[in-house]
């Protein structure tokens, strides 16, 4: 466990937190770690998670499958970040979405009781953590609102543009990689590949944007 001690350092859930203190952490809130292989299900839809959830390693997708197979990526989670934190509170009922690892994933699981309890060991940085993972899922919800205005734009250009200018305003550059390929981008979006495809290689020939594979560079030709 104390090989996670530097990510954690970095997270916004242990902010302000020493290493000591983490380590005194980690066993105070029951930590747990568990191991996932490319394609293995963290979470499967109509589960319930039974605590606080951090990928320490590798990549997940938040994703929904519908009746006909029809895939849409809700999330993607890096490391460092929580997930399936709107479902451990209670009466939340079970997730509504599956949790897929995207590689070889390493989660750690923390008991929510015991961060939302009085800590019997009186660890100092306990207070902080609380108000960490309050401010973390702020953070969650403001990501969320962004997804939905993705999703309210009408045309699958203005989805586009959209999604991949405020990864440039994130990323502070006008070159960027994203996280997803064609196909997952599409289903992130939620719109037809082909067409998605179509209407990047028209931005392309704009001068709107280059790209290749994953990795973007926005240009200032202007948009129609």
């Amino acid at each position: 466990m104390k090989e996670f001690i530097p990510l954690l350092n970095k997270t916004k859930l242990f902010s302000g937190a020493g290493d000591e203190d983490i380590a005194s952490m980690l066993d105070c809130l029951g930590a747990a770690v568990r191991r996932y292989k490319k394609g293995e299900y963290v979470f499967r839809q109509g589960e319930r998670a039974r605590g606080l959830t951090l990928l320490a390693e590798g990549g997940l997708h938040i994703q929904k499958e519908d009746y006909w197979g029809n895939l849409s990526i809700l999330n993607d989670i890096k490391p460092g970040e929580i997930f399936g934190e709107a479902y451990i509170v209670p009466d939340s009922g079970a997730l509504l979405n599956d949790v897929v690892a995207t590689e070889d994933s390493v989660v750690l699981s923390f008991d929510l009781d015991r961060i939302l309890s009085v800590c019997p060991s009186a660890c100092p940085f306990h207070t902080q953590l609380v108000k960490n993972l309050f401010y973390t899922v702020s953070a969650r919800n403001r990501g969320l609102v962004r997804k939905l205005d993705y999703m309210s734009r009408r045309t699958t250009r203005d989805k586009l543009l959209s999604y991949l200018s405020d990864e440039a305003k994130r990323q502070k550059s006008a070159s960027f990689a994203i996280p997803f390929n064609r196909q997952e981008l599409a289903d992130f979006l939620s719109v037809d590949r082909s067409a998605m495809s179509n209407e990047l290689c028209k931005m392309r020939d704009e001068g709107i944007l280059t790209f290749h594979k994953n990795e973007f560079t926005i240009r200032n030709g202007k948009t129609k």
